[in-house]
């Protein structure tokens, strides 16, 4: 069952991408039928727990398996896959390619089940670098648009470099002695080997989720399309750096300095991206930088062994932010825009996407009884028992949620002092949003932003609306996490032990959050929106940086060795050539004509030997016996002077 959970997507998404267009009337349904099959092969492997491998390299097996962790996250993984392929079977516009789509996303699928169930760095590499290659191609889908190619190059290059380290790791672990690369086996690797095995892990984890100071790539990815952002950056792609972590937990405690590295790198991630998100005008772009900030959370909790709470924070924030991005979506497929201004009152508009959306902002900001509200403070327990400092700063970056949800929040359902909203009767004769009484100066304002993306659909169909409807139900379920004997029970299928938690705690969490969201409302009601921060809304001007520190340098160089290539190899290589040719000219005109007289010369030589040599043969007996006499003469006169 294990190798057909993987298999399934892999052969259905590589069908799908090999037929093409002429797959495109059946592929959404190929694809969410593959999904759901799936969902049911996780599921049955989450309760069966299987380990399955076979030979690739000598001691080296491609190998898989099916732990706690494991089984809680291969159970995210195809139930968010499904929930999302449903929402873009209505999304996707119907002169786009749907085969590609759907078959790159099967794809991303398959790698990412491997990943969660790699036992060992060579079998996770497969899955690394097959999901990156996935990533790209979904968020450049769109390819014809320049801009949208180079961000998706940009994501690319930004994560492949970050990749290295997983290939380091690699080198390491068999240079310390681990020949079959089992994760297991990291911890117990002798020094140095085991520090460089933990450096190149982590880097490539915190390059796939995002971190400082790779983050500004998940910027650039939100070109991709929604459906693509709800699934690869939010629950599972971004979230692989984070689980990556989680697993290898041991060893990043087992060095002394990169549990303790880990845990602030994610905690200074949580809150600059945080204040990021609190600026963003676009929604996504909002989304994005709170997934690079909730995702910091879940890696200061593996860096402060909370494996327990890291893990509950990633499923609640793969439901939430799954729920929330597909929200963004949607609206930019009935608006098109993603701007926040534009999609002032949308929510009133478009109540089903409006409440849902309510449901995912809340849940984001930490407000009971929501799924992000228990496994907040899971994770500030874990903090809290690490370190005071890091316990501050996670409370801080856990206040900054409530503020950006809070903002969003109310952006989507008020649209400007003195104007009320209400639902259009007819989406075809309105333009998404209608005031009663007077057009203000918002609402046009609202208007002028519509469209600016993509031509706006003025509808929310039922594809789109049906997944949203059961992501935010698990959102609200997911709240029960709060209970004991739910927390303690995931912890159970962790195998591990549940983090302590006050019953004050969540009391006073959930009280904050419900104040913070309040208070961000009246303000932005009575002030309206907050200013921007130009540093702040250009993700800390980290994209700018990396070009000025690290690409400008890098072509600067390069063109260097360009010149260097033209202007000394090129001409040295020329020289040689000259030199050559002319050499050879010389030996032809001199060396050859001396060459020549001299072979003649010899010729002539043995020509005047051979008639020399022909004149004793006359055929006259006694001449030969004379002949024979004179030459016994001379040899007994040879031999007497030898003597």
């Amino acid at each position: 069952m294990l190798w057909w959970m993987i298999a399934l997507p892999a052969i259905a998404g590589t069908a799908l991408l090999v037929c093409g267009r002429r797959a495109d009337r059946v592929a959404p349904s190929t694809s969410v039928t593959v999904a759901v099959a799936a969902t049911a092969l996780a599921i049955l492997n989450a309760l069966d727990r299987p380990e399955v491998s076979a030979p690739f390299l000598t001691g080296i097996p491609l190998s898989l398996g099916v732990d706690g962790l494991s089984a809680v996250m291969i159970v995210t993984v195809t139930a968010i896959v499904t929930a999302v392929l449903i929402f873009a079977a209505g999304d996707l516009r119907p002169d786009e390619p749907e085969a590609r789509f759907h078959g790159l996303m099967l794809m991303f699928s398959a790698a990412m089940l491997v990943t969660v169930t790699a036992q060992n760095l060579l079998t996770l590499l497969f899955a690394w670098e097959l999901m990156g290659a996935a990533s790209y191609a979904l968020i450049g889908f769109r390819w014809r648009d320049e801009q949208r190619a180079a961000s998706g190059t940009v994501a690319f290059l930004t994560t492949r470099t970050a990749d290295l380290g997983m290939y380091l790791a690699a080198g390491a672990a068999v240079a310390g002695g681990s020949l079959a690369l089992t994760l297991d086996t990291l911890p117990t690797l002798a020094e140095p080997w085991r520090d460089v095995v933990a450096a190149g892990i982590l880097v490539a984890a915190l390059g796939k989720s995002a971190q400082l100071p790779f983050s500004f790539w998940l910027s650039r990815a939100m070109a991709g399309p929604s459906p693509v952002s709800a699934l690869l950056h939010s629950a599972t792609m971004v979230a692989a750096g984070a689980y990556l972590l989680l697993r290898l937990e041991p060893l990043l405690h087992s060095t002394g300095w990169a549990g303790p590295a880990t845990a602030w790198i994610g905690v200074l991630t949580a809150l600059a991206l945080g204040a990021v998100a609190v600026c963003q005008s676009d929604l996504k772009q909002l989304l994005a930088a709170s997934t690079c900030a909730q995702v910091g959370l879940m890696v200061m909790a593996a860096g402060a062994g909370g494996v327990v709470a890291g893990t509950g924070h990633l499923v609640a924030h793969a439901i939430t932010k799954s729920l929330l991005f597909l929200c963004a979506g949607a609206w930019l497929t009935a608006l098109g825009t993603r701007n926040l201004t534009g999609l002032r009152g949308s929510a009133r508009a478009y109540p089903v996407v409006g409440v849902t959306f309510t449901i995912g902002a809340l849940s984001l900001a930490g407000v009971p009884p929501l799924a992000l509200w228990p496994t907040k403070d899971a994770i500030l327990s874990a903090a809290r028992e690490s370190s005071t400092a890091l316990y501050l700063a996670a409370w801080a970056a856990a206040a900054l949620g409530t503020v950006y949800a809070g903002r969003a929040l109310t952006l989507v359902w008020t649209v400007g002092r003195r104007t009320t909203v209400a639902r259009p009767v007819d989406p075809a004769l309105s333009d998404g949003i209608t005031a009663r009484g007077e057009v203000t100066a918002a609402t046009n304002e609202i208007r002028n932003h519509w469209d600016e993306e993509e031509v706006g659909t003025r509808r929310v169909n039922t594809a789109q609306a049906l997944p949203l409807s059961v992501l935010a139900l698990c959102a609200v379920a997911a709240g029960a996490a709060v209970l004991p004997v739910v927390h303690n029970g995931f912890a159970r299928v962790l195998g591990d032990s549940a983090p302590t938690i006050g019953w004050w705690e969540p009391v006073i969490s959930g009280l904050v959050a419900v104040l913070a969201v309040a208070t961000v409302a009246t303000l932005i009601r009575r002030r309206g929106e907050l200013s921007a921060v130009p540093f702040l809304t250009s993700w800390l001007g980290l994209e700018s940086a990396v070009d000025r520190l690290v690409v400008a340098p890098v072509f600067t160089l390069a063109r260097g060795l360009a010149r260097f290539d033209d202007q000394v190899l090129d001409r040295g290589v020329r020289a040689a050539a000259r030199g050559a040719l002319a050499a050879a000219d010389g030996l032809d005109r001199d060396a050859e004509h001396s060459i020549d007289r001299a072979v003649r010369g010899i010729g002539r030589a043995a020509g005047g030997v051979g008639r020399l040599a022909r004149r004793p043969e006359t055929g006259l007996v006694h001449q030969y016996f004379a002949q024979a006499v004179v030459g016994i003469v001379v040899l007994a006169v040879v031999l007497l002077v030898l003597r």
